[in-house]
């Protein structure tokens, strides 16, 4: 989100994002270069095991949640880094077809003591598939530029 920064990210505030539909071949073409498990790769070994089909990587989901992230919550100009993230969890496979979306909710936004500039904001970021199931969720804590005076 262009022209976002630190000062608009106040506690309580909730983010929703657009949808991201992840195919077949996407779900095997990153598992065969990052996660080679056979649940992600062949669809017949997937078919025949635990999740009754092909599912995506928590990797991938992870990836997916990034773009997400970075397209709609972060501000090109104001994003810094991260320092990384707490309470990482898979809930539910994702599947060919399913569309992502993200409701992100600030947990907390305070200034940086060592970067007057930056501040450090903590959010609680939910990856929903298209029935609004959450599919994943994690904590990330992001370094966000304030606002030039």
């Amino acid at each position: 989100m262009s022209g976002r920064y630190f000062e608009d990210y106040p506690p309580g505030a909730v983010f929703a994002t657009g949808t991201l539909t992840v195919s077949a071949e996407e779900i095997i073409e990153f598992a065969r270069k990052y996660d080679p498990q056979p649940m992600h790769t062949d669809r017949a070994a997937a078919a025949r095991g635990a999740f009754g089909g092909l599912i995506a990587s928590g990797w991938h989901t992870g990836a997916m949640m990034m773009r997400l992230f970075a397209d709609n919550f972060l501000s090109p100009e104001a994003s810094v880094a991260s320092p990384g993230l707490d309470e990482l969890r898979w809930l539910k496979p994702v599947r060919p077809g399913d569309r992502l979306s993200l409701k992100v909710t600030v947990l907390e936004a305070r200034p940086s003591r060592s970067r007057p500039g930056e501040g450090i904001v903590r959010s609680h970021v939910e990856v929903l598939n298209q029935h609004g199931e959450a599919v994943m969720s994690l904590k990330p804590i992001s370094l966000i530029r304030r606002r030039p005076a």
